[in-house]
């Protein structure tokens, strides 16, 4: 955990001296308690003190901060031919502004095709006696509407689009964990539904280029690529763009490695290319999308930025927790493995502030788990904590933006099911977007234990960010501030605000598991309540619990809690 974040500073300010004497008097009675371990309710006593700077902002983020991913395999399993799902829009529509990136390991295994899907569809009844042809009949149902183009798709119809993925997903894990992938095509039909569905969910669409096209001589075959181009720009597709995917790790695929050197001469080349396009010719392109900042894969970066920093307007790589080793909960709630990201983002920070200062740096693939996640604890209330704590690090950092991988596809790192049934990071992103702002406040944090002990304060398994509070929010006006607390401890912990929060009115948003299975849930309860969709076109209300004036808040163990503090009129967050 960075120190800026938290830390232990107790004569920065008169308020927190005084607190903290205040505190330590009262501990003057304590007695030590009979053998047989600590007094019961000891763990809770454990009060930290907290305050905001409200004064000016650390940092200040993109408004598409908190953006998702598609890989590539929807294509192989069938599943973008159900991007119109007016269910599934209606859940990516919630978390707009975004971008959604499509791309992944898939990517540099894909082609473009211009075809177009047959015209005639089946006869007059509507039964699934042909799969392919309805998926036919549907798509003719939708070229005929104007605007947004979304769909009621038929029980049946799912059903049957299930058994099919379900078949595939064996596939697509074996290629996983092989690294070894088949090639794919993507048409133009599926093109213009992968559009679709970003248009209708207000989402602008980044497009990873297959980068593993390559001639004789190693250079980059970008025929492929322009041919794409020019059919996006003749439907006038507001795309960005990317070239490959963790090019690291090329050599691992059976492919020729490239050094820093060739891969801003491929960038280079894509630029040119873009500008060739007239409707492209300042569109964004981002890269190199390279993986953890290990030692070679720090060169690869490094020459990178060095070669051809300046093709690319943004500087993005990808992190990943955890790989399959992970098999129980307790992995996703230890503390030095949520920060394995801080030291990942210090590496790459001042690889790009050295050869390519003052350039935009994102988080261009984030997954709780490498390899398409792990079964019953990546897409479960466990995995929020890891989410939330990159969402928070990553801002504090100055990350611009996040791209969570993935919003829907066949593995266990998902945000929605196969069912269209959201997950408990879909949950915590979509509150996250309504409450949490672009801009960055500092945290004051002190942490006292029952009987004081010099230099001992807690910090690693409470972690406290804090941001205004999103100015698209209707419940709260500018100068709010919203605090989002994570407690990995397994007892509750008490938080005294104080300073400028000090008596403040507080509204709580507080997010624990649904069920018996506690942290592996899949359901998600809000202040008590299930969280759920309305129907296939709405979002519930998130409605929160109001703490009176100077009251203490009690994280319960284990979960997760977003703090507004709606009348304290904070200067950084008037604007």
């Amino acid at each position: 955990m960075p120190r800026a974040l938290l830390t232990a500073s107790f004569g920065s300010s008169l308020w927190l001296a005084l607190m903290v004497q205040s505190l330590v008097s009262s501990t003057a009675t304590y007695k030590k308690p009979v053998s047989g371990g600590k007094r019961a309710g000891f763990l809770e006593r454990t009060l930290i003190l907290l305050d905001v700077h409200t004064r000016s902002p650390v940092k200040v983020l993109s408004e598409n901060f908190l953006s998702l991913q598609l890989d590539p395999a929807i294509i192989k399993d069938g599943w973008l031919d159900f991007l119109s799902s007016r269910r599934l829009v209606t859940l990516a529509r919630g978390l707009s502004p975004a971008y959604v990136r499509f791309g992944g390991k898939r990517s540099d295994f894909l082609r473009f095709e211009n075809l177009k899907a047959k015209t005639r569809g089946p006869g007059p009844d509507y039964y699934l006696k042909n799969y392919e042809d309805d998926i036919v009949r549907s798509d003719i149902a939708l070229d005929k509407m104007k605007g947004c183009r979304v769909a009621n798709h038929p029980t049946m119809m799912l059903c049957l689009q299930r058994e099919k993925a379900s078949q595939m997903h064996q596939v697509l894990l074996k290629e996983q964990q092989d690294n070894i992938y088949s090639d794919t095509t993507i048409t133009a039909r599926s093109l213009d539904k992968l559009y679709n569905f970003a248009d209708c969910a207000g989402l602008q669409l980044l497009y990873s280029l297959n980068a593993l096209q390559r001639n004789s001589d190693t250079c980059w075959n970008s025929s492929n690529a322009l041919g794409l181009l020019k059919y996006s720009a003749s439907k006038k597709y507001n795309m960005s763009w990317e070239l490959g995917n963790e090019p690291n790790g090329y050599g691992d695929l059976g492919r020729r490695g490239l050094n820093g050197s060739v891969l801003a001469q491929d960038h280079q080349q894509l630029r040119n290319l873009l500008q060739s396009v007239r409707f492209y010719s300042r569109s964004a392109l981002y890269g190199p999308n390279t993986g953890l900042p290990r030692k070679s894969h720090a060169q690869l970066l490094e020459g990178f930025l060095k070669n051809g920093g300046s093709m690319v307007d943004v500087v993005t790589w990808q992190h990943y927790y955890t790989g399959r080793r992970v098999s129980k909960v307790d992995d996703f709630l230890k503390t030095r493995l949520l920060d394995t990201l801080n030291d990942q983002i210090t590496k790459v920070l001042k690889i790009v502030n050295t050869h390519a200062p003052g350039k935009r740096v994102w988080l261009g693939g984030f997954g709780p788990a490498w390899a398409a996640g792990t079964s019953n604890l990546s897409d479960t209330f466990a995995a929020s904590f890891l989410w939330l704590n990159t969402l928070g690090m990553s801002a504090l950092h100055g990350i611009d933006v996040v791209l969570r991988h993935s919003f829907f596809d066949y593995g266990f790192s998902r945000m929605v099911d196969q069912n269209f049934t959201p997950l408990p990071d879909y949950w915590l992103s979509l509150l996250f977007k309504r409450l949490v702002g672009q801009r960055v406040l500092g945290v004051q944090v002190a942490g006292l234990q029952r009987r004081p002990r010099p230099g001992r304060v807690i910090r690693d398994k409470l972690r406290i960010y804090a941001h205004c509070t999103s100015p698209r929010s209707q419940s709260y006006v500018r100068g709010s501030i919203t605090i989002f607390i994570i407690n990995l401890h397994r007892s509750r912990k008490k938080i005294k605000l104080a300073g400028s929060l000090r008596n403040r009115s507080v509204q709580q948003y507080l997010l624990q598991p649904l069920g018996a299975e506690g942290l592996q849930s899949r359901s998600v309860l809000l202040n008590g309540e299930p969280l759920q969709m309305v129907d296939d076109e709405s979002l519930p209300e998130f409605r929160p619990r109001t703490l009176r004036p100077g009251r203490t808040i009690a994280m319960p163990p284990t979960s997760i809690g977003f703090y507004v503090i709606r009348n304290i009129n904070a200067y950084a967050c008037r604007r």
